[in-house]
């Protein structure tokens, strides 16, 4: 990065929750930092009433954050573009404003989630659109936008290809209580952060059945061993699945009242007509394990990689299989050991 961490401008792209909440913790502690808002209807309630209520309701925000609805002149200023728009938009809202990017840009995803079509990961798909100098990074780990944006204690994971350029944005988005750590595993963060969601919409599936506590860790456990398997398949580092962007984000979106697929997964067993009629929605908060699922399946199935969790919750999503069965699939499969 040219300029010292302190004073690279940093551009968010997306007012949703988690890009709203990254924007506002990096400016209440002296980042220049603009927020990119879709659509200029959303731009001018923000600046009137100071809070973006549709995502992030009851959280002021500072008055340093600049708002913007021009994408393009603000990534043209910018040395830091992070990418915060859900998966199923990101290569549309990349793709505009690729031609605005500066020479030796960092580029920093940080959508948990996997292009649909594609199958690929959100760095892989910036990669398509990015100047040949930038660096590419990934961030993720447990951390729910609505208690990050109020200041609340919070570890996360910046990962490049190498180790000085994680090193260096790590230092620019580490901000008051919002700790990050680094890596060189950009794949094994990538998939953390996006196949978890897929195994939260099981457990919420799993605490809507009222199956209990231990059919949840159980559910937990062996969401973790499906991520680790397919993620080594693709090169990730187990460890790396082990640590804040793999098993601490798989156990705050399993767990959390606040993770938008385990309330997808409770609102399918509890009333699924009215689940499956909300997941019709065009507008609002999405939960990104939906399009990720079908992803993560097309993934394992080229790699040869079992994953009966995701596959349930795929037939639950896509096959319209009752929750009910789905549990009642993945409990009854042969008997194998642990590990193999």
């Amino acid at each position: 990065m040219a300029e010292q961490h302190s004073e690279a401008r940093i551009v968010v792209l997306g007012a949703g929750a988690w890009g709203t909440a990254l924007a506002a913790v990096l400016a209440r502690h002296g980042r220049r930092v603009t927020l990119g808002v879709r659509r200029g209807e959303q731009l001018a309630t923000i600046r009137a009433s100071g809070e973006n209520a549709s995502y992030l309701p009851g959280v002021k925000l500072p008055a340093e954050l600049e708002l913007t609805d021009g994408w393009e002149s603000a990534v043209a200023s910018s040395a830091v573009v992070i990418l915060a728009v859900p998966s199923r938009f990101a290569r549309q809202a990349f793709a505009g404003v690729a031609g605005a990017l500066r020479p030796g840009v960092v580029l920093v995803s940080a959508v948990k989630g996997i292009e649909k079509d594609s199958a690929k990961t959100m760095t892989q798909m910036m990669a398509e659109f990015a100047p040949a100098d930038c660096a590419l990074l990934a961030l993720s780990g447990p951390g729910f936008a609505l208690e990050v944006a109020r200041g609340k204690a919070a570890a996360l994971v910046v990962a490049a290809n190498h180790e000085a350029t994680a090193g260096s944005v790590q230092h620019l988005l580490a901000a008051g209580w919002l700790r990050l750590y680094r890596s060189t595993d950009v794949i094994g963060v990538e998939l953390g952060g996006a196949v978890k969601n897929v195994i939260a919409i099981a457990a919420g599936v799993c605490d809507g059945l009222k199956l209990g506590l231990s059919a949840r860790a159980a559910l937990i456990t062996r969401g973790l061993a499906e991520i680790t398997r397919l993620g080594v398949a693709l090169g990730a580092q187990p460890q790396t699945l082990s640590g804040l962007s793999g098993l601490g984000d798989l156990v705050l979106t399993c767990t959390g009242e606040l993770s938008r697929n385990r309330k997808l997964g409770i609102a399918l067993a509890q009333d699924e007509a009215e689940a499956r009629r909300r997941l019709r929605r065009t507008s609002g908060p999405i939960a990104e394990g939906v399009t990720t699922t079908r992803a993560v399946k097309t993934m394992a199935d080229a790699c040869g990689v079992e994953m009966p969790i995701v596959d349930a919750v795929f037939s639950c999503l896509y096959e319209n299989q009752p929750p009910a069965a789905m549990a009642e699939a993945l409990l009854r499969r042969e008997l194998k050991p642990e590990f193999y």
